[in-house]
């Protein structure tokens, strides 16, 4: 089918300094984090200008963090699956973000333009090879602690199709969707350093990488087998792709906290990571990594977590009078508890079991 490129350009007036705004947009490891929409993001290669990502990404994300509860999506290279995606989103742009509710994944090539605050990019559909979205990032500065960010793409609509003006507005309607994104994060500019926190838990566990993989693979069979886990449901509709929620009381006081989450799983990696599309009140953005670092005597488990606070809930939930300090200790303290939790549970499962085997 022959096609006709669509081109749109706008911009928005953002509240934060250019350099700011610009490192937001260069570094796409941290999308997670920062863009609701963004699920997880693979730098594939990179010589500190140029850089191949693979990313996914979830369609009609909110921009409260609360996204669309169904999920299916591509298969990572190494092994999340061998499913095909229906949507295109974009590593800076894409039609319509990703269709239908879910979770869209494609290849990206960027060039990075530091000194003229500029993101350069290509994408490619991972399912439809040569649907590709092009495009550049802008960012200009307008005083010392305002900018105006630009994002300008181009990409292919069939000629012949019956939907071409709905087609057009969507391609429109996903620019200013991403423009609305980056601004919003970049608005926590001045409280970035406190708002948000990374951090990891490591158990060493004697016994085969595959079975710890199996009970964190196995999110569905945790209630019952994880104390603070009280309800879990998963749906997978495609292999590798999981829509979860949870109902878990690992908070302090055992109230009860529900989450929905995509999981995306990397068995031959030894990996599963996720984004929370729902948090808890206390958290604005949560995405994390169960990985295994095996070696000759058995395997080291690692829970990795990135979080963005939501500092408007800071009292709300812990008080009058209390600040992002303690704030953040309380979450990094909850967060560790459970998945300290459940990583010792795995170490268990694994140990247990190579013990009846011998």
């Amino acid at each position: 089918m022959s096609s006709r490129v669509h081109a749109c350009e706008h911009t928005v007036g953002v509240a934060a300094p250019a350099g700011v705004v610009y490192g937001m947009l260069a570094d796409a490891v941290r999308w997670p984090v920062f863009l609701p929409s963004v699920v997880h993001v693979e730098r594939l290669d990179f010589d500190g200008v140029q850089e191949r990502l693979r990313m996914w990404e979830l369609a009609d994300a909110a921009t409260d963090g609360d996204t669309a509860d169904d999920g299916a999506g591509d298969a990572a290279d190494d092994g999340a699956g061998d499913a095909a995606d229906d949507g295109a989103g974009g590593a800076g742009g894409g039609v319509g973000g990703v269709l239908g509710g879910r979770v869209g994944s494609w290849h990206a090539r960027r060039v990075l333009h530091p000194d003229v605050r500029a993101v350069v990019f290509e994408q490619e559909d991972a399912v439809w090879p040569g649907s590709v979205t092009s495009g550049v990032w802008s960012v200009r500065p307008a005083g010392e602690a305002e900018c105006v960010l630009g994002l300008r793409q181009e990409c292919g609509l069939p000629v012949a199709a019956a939907d071409g003006a709905r087609r057009e507005a969507e391609a429109e309607a996903d620019v200013y969707r991403r423009l609305a994104q980056v601004r919003r994060a970049a608005g926590w500019w001045e409280r970035l350093d406190e708002l948000l926190l990374s951090f990891e838990d490591r158990v060493r566990i004697e016994g085969p990488a595959e079975l710890v993989y199996d009970f964190l693979y196995r999110i569905g069979e945790w209630p019952g087998r994880v104390p603070h886990v009280e309800r879990a449901g998963v749906r997978e509709d495609v292999p590798g792709i999981q829509v979860v929620s949870l109902d878990s009381c690992a908070a302090p006081g055992g109230r009860t906290v529900s989450t929905r989450a995509v999981r995306l799983c990397f068995p031959h990696a030894g990996r599963i990571v996720y984004k929370e599309t729902r948090t808890s009140e206390l958290i604005a953005a949560h995405s994390g990594e169960w990985s295994l670092l095996p070696d000759a005597f058995g395997v080291t488990a690692v829970a990795a977590h990135q979080v963005m606070l939501r500092q408007e809930a800071v009292g709300r939930v812990l008080g009058a009078g209390t600040g992002l300090i303690e704030a953040r200790d309380h979450v990094r303290a909850w967060l560790s508890r459970a998945s300290t939790e459940t990583l010792g549970l795995a170490k268990w499962h694994a140990e247990s079991t190579v013990r009846r085997l011998r």
